[in-house]
């Protein structure tokens, strides 16, 4: 390119170079053909809302590291990654094909589309049904992400006295068996009591509540930290050690949850993943509010965590009705959510050592949001085989459906979890020694501390040689200190 060709290049605007292909497309002699245009749009939106779902592994990652202790950091860093990757590969394997894959009709699983090497890998919910084709890797790409935040949800409840080896064992189970049973039974229509479709748009049941149950069978096989409660039986509390990290968790949740709530339109056409978005930011920021409230008023302190956890109670309940209910029924699911979500971490640590509160922000939380779907739903955004909810004129039938999902995803997961979790404890043992959990598990599963300059005892320090520059600095440091009174 000759340098004033260059120049008038770099002088146009980012939004012109932006528009020169779709400007030189239209110049040209191919016909647009307005229907492709439009699956492509849906195509590149689902992606993108995929992404954000997957940044939230970060979320969960520095929500972890912030209320865990510093000698616990590392193994969160490795148990993030891993546990992710297995999602990765055995939902391409028999994951999704279990979740989505073609049957008859009302069946407790797929039978096609695994390994991505089958025709009808998809069903209806899909955007493009049937063979394999860009529509099949966006739909697959997505409900990954969804697999994969759930997986990660389970082990909230279970830091800083666990074996690394039960992470690899549950997930390939989880991956494989647990969560692709439930999305299939509520996100592919199958699970139909009273002859009505369960709604739950985006997952408070399939992904929130199914997390929160595995995090609970885990827990009561694992039992609590060392030192959590007292010869009293009353519960202490185990300070997190970095609540800045856990604020920017939550704001990196809360963002994902754009992906996660306006993704489930698989539409950028219309307003609808527009309408979404707004309903989930209100029930978010209500959440926060009914939790800072609550907070104050129950233990008369603004505590940093519980009002995060107001927010993702927030996000977590509006997950379920955020595709059917207006922004006033957001605000009223997102602010009972966050009240709820303080008394019940309150109630749960009275018995069970739950570090970051999944079961109250995931699994309470999720159930109120996909019962909320029988009360709020309204009529012009109830699908063909749903209700209206109860305070639209709906009755008692939508919320007696929501209730059935609610008790099958719990049965269903809890079974099959806690056999998991027992057959590894009674095998080769859930939870590490005590001299392990004392010293942490960054040093005692990795070899390593996630602060090492916290942590290196001083009598490994004895014998490093210093820079030049610090033994000056020491010595200048020394003869400048007064020495006498």
């Amino acid at each position: 390119m000759k340098p004033s060709t260059l120049r008038r290049a770099t002088a146009l605007s980012p939004l012109m170079l932006l528009l020169m292909p779709a400007m030189a497309f239209a110049q040209s002699d191919t016909p647009v053909n307005a229907a492709d245009v439009q699956t492509d749009l849906n195509w590149v939106w689902v992606m993108v809302a995929a992404m954000l779902v997957v940044w939230m592994q970060a979320g969960f990652a520095f929500l972890e590291i912030g209320f865990a202790r510093g000698k616990n950091v590392g193994t969160i860093v490795a148990k993030i990654l891993v546990n992710f990757s297995i999602c990765a590969v055995v939902w391409w394997a028999v994951g999704f094909a279990f979740a989505f894959g073609g049957g008859p009709a009302h069946s407790f699983w797929g039978d096609s589309g695994f390994f991505l090497t089958q025709g009808n890998t998809i069903n209806s919910t899909s955007l493009v049904p049937g063979e394999v084709n860009g529509g099949t890797y966006t739909f697959f790409f997505f409900q990954f992400a969804f697999a994969a935040v759930s997986l990660a949800i389970v082990w909230g409840s279970t830091l800083e006295r666990i074996k690394f080896i039960v992470y690899p064992i549950y997930a390939v189970v989880f991956s494989a068996i647990i969560y692709p049973f439930v999305a299939h039974a509520l996100f592919a229509g199958n699970l139909t009591p009273f002859g009505y479709g369960v709604q739950d748009f985006a997952g408070s049941s399939v992904v929130h509540l199914c997390g929160a149950v595995g995090a609970l069978a885990a827990v009561l096989v694992l039992g609590p930290r060392r030192g959590k409660f007292g010869p009293d039986g009353k519960p202490r509390a185990i300070p997190g050690h970095n609540m800045p990290l856990f604020g920017l968790a939550v704001l990196i949740l809360w963002l994902g949850w754009f992906g996660f709530n306006p993704g489930s339109t698989l539409n950028a056409v219309g307003s609808s993943f527009a309408q979404v978005a707004v309903v989930t930011n209100l029930a978010a920021g209500a959440g926060v509010l009914g939790a800072t409230l609550t907070v104050l008023l129950v233990l008369k302190t603004l505590d940093v965590g519980m009002i995060g956890n107001g927010a993702i109670a927030g996000l977590v309940a509006i997950t379920a009705p955020s595709g059917y209910v207006s922004p006033l029924g957001g605000v009223i699911i997102g602010f009972v959510a966050g009240v709820i979500v303080v008394f019940s971490v309150v109630l749960i640590e009275k018995k069970i050592d739950d570090p970051v509160g999944v079961l109250s922000a995931h699994g309470v939380a999720g159930i109120w949001g996909t019962l909320a779907c029988g009360l709020f739903t309204t009529k012009d955004l109830a699908l063909d085989n749903q209700k209206a909810g109860l305070f639209y004129g709906g009755g008692l039938t939508q919320l007696a459906v929501q209730a059935v999902a609610v008790l099958a995803v719990i049965a269903f997961v809890f079974i099959v979890s806690y056999i998991v979790f027992k057959l590894v404890d009674v095998t080769i043992g859930m939870r590490v020694s005590a001299e392990e959990e004392e010293a942490g598990l960054d040093i005692s599963e990795h070899g390593m501390y996630g602060y090492p300059e916290q942590f290196i005892p001083e009598a490994e320090l004895t014998g490093y040689n210093l820079s030049p520059v610090l033994t000056s600095a020491s010595a200048v440091a020394a003869s400048s200190s007064p020495q006498e009174a």
